[in-house]
């Protein structure tokens, strides 16, 4: 299991390592980040279709029935789930947050990656950040 995923269990020694690098959380996973560091999130926000295709797809991989629950009921605890995620963010004082929008992003990544850099004290190469957006990775686009 990849240890980031042991943070909910209380796993959250090994951060400090971690400090001056990037690492991909999910964001129900925020709330457990040890509250003795500081952090930078940089939270992509996707269209609500998209991320629900994306947890759907999810689901089958497990073998789980991704219609055990419709998509309204999916809709609305997402929503309310993201809400509460952003309310917890702004309460943190340890936690700096830039919202991105993922769409925008992918379809014209300069303006938003020149953001990402300035967010992160411009440590970035913005050449090596446009190299890598790779649109054959945007998998789960809205219908």
């Amino acid at each position: 299991m990849e240890r980031v995923k042991r943070l909910k269990d209380g796993d959250g020694a090994w951060m400090s390592e971690a400090q001056g690098k990037a690492i991909k959380i999910i964001s129900a996973l925020l709330e457990h980040l040890p509250s003795n560091q500081r952090y930078k999130v940089i939270f992509m926000q996707r269209t609500l279709a998209e991320t629900l295709a994306s947890q759907r797809k999810m689901l089958i991989h497990r073998g789980e029935d991704p219609a055990r629950i419709d998509d309204a009921e999916l809709t609305r605890l997402f929503q309310k789930h993201l809400q509460k995620v952003e309310a917890w963010l702004a309460g943190q004082p340890n936690i700096t947050v830039l919202y991105v929008n993922y769409n925008e992003m992918i379809a014209a990544p300069s303006p938003f990656l020149t953001q990402i850099n300035r967010f992160l004290d411009q440590r970035l190469d913005s050449e090596q950040m446009l190299a890598a957006v790779d649109r054959t990775l945007y998998r789960n686009r809205a219908a």
